[in-house]
């Protein structure tokens, strides 16, 4: 099964509209299937009070602007978004964006936009109206779990497929909330116990430094891997630190193809490429010593040595006490 792989802009292109065709330039070269973005209006997404995260502290390096000041900055208007969608279609790159308040919602799912799918953030899995606004749009759903219970999943999923997401159209991506993420606390088997609570698609949306994790999440079943990218990772912004850089999200892409490739169907027989090698790498039951014609094989007077052209090791017991129909020299396949 193919692995969707979302790159995630986010707002790596810092209010920049020419910064994001960049973004999209690099993730259509890297060989994703979406690049995303976020669309909010920031009047509507956070207070002028709220204060920034810790991470986005850390990053910006001035913790005392608000997070409405941060975002303010970071909107994309919709003439933005509609120049965005064209540019990635000319790319052959899917264009995706994450909605993070009602208005949003509404503008994204509406022509000429109109998303396919939603890719709901963590931090709105508790968000009743909008879990709701996103599930009377009937639309796939691909749902990141992360600082979520399995309790607060169950809400959630309940809401979506209450107002009208399919229940089969609902995947669930697990994620650790924290920018870069100590892969210490990443708990990649929390994904498989998602799969198991809910029988639902999972997937993981990555946030440590590197690419090993979501490739090792794809070799553990994940149908859907998000990754933060930008251009440059000094760039100044609360995500740029936490992100690929363009060369790494190639090599993360070409990786995952790799697993996914080596994954296979499951079915444990001979492969194509094998077949050749199992009449050298086995062993035939061989003379070891010589016999006359009459005497019975024995323990001493068998042995098994390559090739594996003759009678397979696994008939010693029905081979020994048996009389030789001729007489063998040492190292001669035996003949029944």
């Amino acid at each position: 099964m193919r692995t969707l792989i979302i790159a995630e802009a986010g707002v790596n292109h810092n209010g920049s509209p020419e910064l994001a065709r960049q973004l999209v330039d690099a993730a259509a070269a890297a060989g994703v299937d979406y690049v995303k973005f976020q669309t909010f209006q920031a009047d509507k997404l956070v207070t002028r009070t709220a204060r920034q995260a810790a991470y986005q502290s850390r990053n910006l390096g001035h913790g005392e602007e608000s997070q409405y000041t941060m975002l303010k900055r970071l909107e994309l208007s919709a003439d933005d978004h509609h120049a965005l969608v064209s540019h990635c279609q000319a790319r052959g790159v899917g264009f995706l964006s994450t909605p993070f308040d009602l208005s949003s919602i509404d503008f994204l799912a509406s022509p000429p936009i109109g998303l396919s799918f939603w890719k709901v953030p963590s931090g709105e899995v508790t968000n009743f109206p909008y879990l709701r606004a996103i599930g009377r749009t009937g639309k796939p759903v691909v749902l990141s779990t992360g600082m979520a219970t399995l309790d607060e999943i169950e809400a959630a999923i309940d809401v979506l497929t209450r107002f009208g997401t399919p229940r089969n159209g609902i995947t669930l991506l697990h994620c650790t909330t924290e920018y870069p993420a100590p892969k210490d606390q990443v708990n990649l088997r929390a994904m498989q116990t998602m799969h198991e609570r809910f029988g639902l698609p999972v997937g993981y949306s990555d946030h440590t430094e590197g690419i090993e994790i979501p490739v090792a999440a794809v070799a553990m079943g994940a149908t859907v891997i998000e990754k933060h990218f930008t251009l440059d990772r000094s760039l100044p912004g609360p995500d740029h630190k936490a992100s690929l850089e363009p060369d790494e999200l190639k090599a993360m892409v070409r990786q995952i193809r790799a697993v996914e490739s080596a994954l296979g169907n499951g079915t444990k027989e001979p492969t194509p490429a094998e077949r050749p090698n199992i009449p050298i790498a086995r062993k035939s039951i061989v003379a070891a010593t010589a016999i006359k014609r009459g005497e019975l094989f024995t323990e001493e007077n068998l042995t098994a040595k390559r090739p594996g052209t003759g009678l397979c090791p696994m008939r010693w017991e029905s081979v020994v006490g048996q009389p030789a129909p001729r007489n063998f020299e040492p190292d001669e396949p035996i003949e029944l």
